[in-house]
């Protein structure tokens, strides 16, 4: 392969303005776990305040995502955008994942719809998901944008 005719597209990191603006203005991301050798990603909804990370997930009692959550060490959530082909951004946000109590922190069912949006629901029936609320205790954020 020819290297020297290979394009690149120069990236800068995020100034911290930045990354709270975009983790502020987008509720969708993918959080990726893992256990052992196998890896799980799936797009889930979040909510940034910038004090709190909080991610939705529900249970119908065979969640995959529940198990592979139980064996993570240290899962990863991956918000990114793009305007165009070579116009890009992405926040990688890493820190320990643990389950809350809504009721607890006076969390009712009409902020988690304001913070949310409606719940997808892929074949299961309502009656039998439990929504669980999940806050990321912010260890690390890396901001990364095209230049152009």
């Amino acid at each position: 392969m020819d290297m020297e005719n290979i394009q690149y597209a120069t990236t800068r990191g995020l100034r911290d303005e930045e990354v709270e603006e975009l983790l502020s203005t987008h509720h969708v991301g993918v959080l990726s776990l893992a256990d052992g050798g196998d890896a799980y990603a799936v797009p889930v909804d979040y909510h940034y305040d910038g004090d709190h990370f909080y991610v939705r997930l529900t249970d119908d009692g065979e969640s995959d995502k529940l198990e592979f959550l139980a064996a993570t060490e240290r899962p990863e959530f991956l918000v990114y955008g793009h305007g165009g082909d070579y116009e890009s951004w992405s926040i990688l946000v890493r820190g320990d994942l643990h389950q809350v109590d809504p009721d607890e922190l006076g969390i009712d069912a009409a902020t988690v719809n304001d913070w949310f949006g409606p719940v997808r629901v892929f074949d299961e029936s309502i009656s039998g998901l439990t929504l669980r609320l999940f806050e990321l205790a912010v260890e690390r954020l890396v901001g990364r944008a095209t230049i152009g």
